[in-house]
């Protein structure tokens, strides 16, 4: 009787443990939002924007949403330097920002919705990560699929970069410390 009890106990103990780490492990995603939410949070509280720019047929969109994206590092530099903002670049809804009014524009058997195309400056290709200042001014955009250690160095120096920076990407690489080097070479260590 005490051995089932200690099972049962034991039991009920490694649910509670399992369902608080997959609990904990839930919170830990983006905060993506739409571009609307994005830009009405902005008129409180002015924040950079990181713009991920994907359509439904996107392999590698769909890779970054299952790997980069997933990625805990990059979770939390992205929540907390950025507006996370999720947009179909082929996306049918109008967007209106201001007293301009985006559309969806058919071309050819897809199309593409004008907002993408001008944060993008014309060139259409996915994924594609646009960086936006406070004022919602274009600072940047990264084309291409990114692994986690080398879209963190790109989302850290953004978040810490102003046009009066006089430290250049290269530049700060050379002194960035990236977690994945340092885990690397603990386990090397061991």
């Amino acid at each position: 009787m005490k051995n089932s009890a200690a099972y049962l106990f034991a039991f009920f103990t490694l649910i509670s443990l399992s369902a608080f780490s997959q609990d904990e492990s839930a919170e830990k995603t983006i905060d993506w939002m739409t571009f609307e939410e994005a830009l009405e949070a902005s008129e409180t509280e002015p924040k950079l924007w990181f713009i991920d720019m994907y359509t439904d047929w996107c392999g590698w969109c769909k890779r970054m949403d299952a790997t980069t994206f997933k990625d805990k590092h990059i979770i939390e530099s992205i929540n907390e330097n950025y507006y996370a903002v999720k947009f179909d670049a082929e996306q049918k809804e109008d967007i209106i920002v201001g007293d301009s009014t985006y559309s969806f524009v058919a071309n050819g058997r897809r199309g593409y919705h004008e907002l993408a195309a001008q944060l993008m400056n014309g060139k259409l290709s996915y994924p594609t990560y646009v960086f936006l200042n406070e004022d919602k001014q274009v600072l940047t955009t990264v084309p291409g699929f990114k692994v986690n250690n080398e879209m963190l160095p790109i989302l850290d120096f953004m978040a810490q970069w102003t046009p009066a920076s006089t430290i250049d990407y290269r530049t700060f690489l050379e002194s960035y410390e990236s977690p994945y080097e340092v885990a690397e070479e603990e386990s090397n260590e061991e």
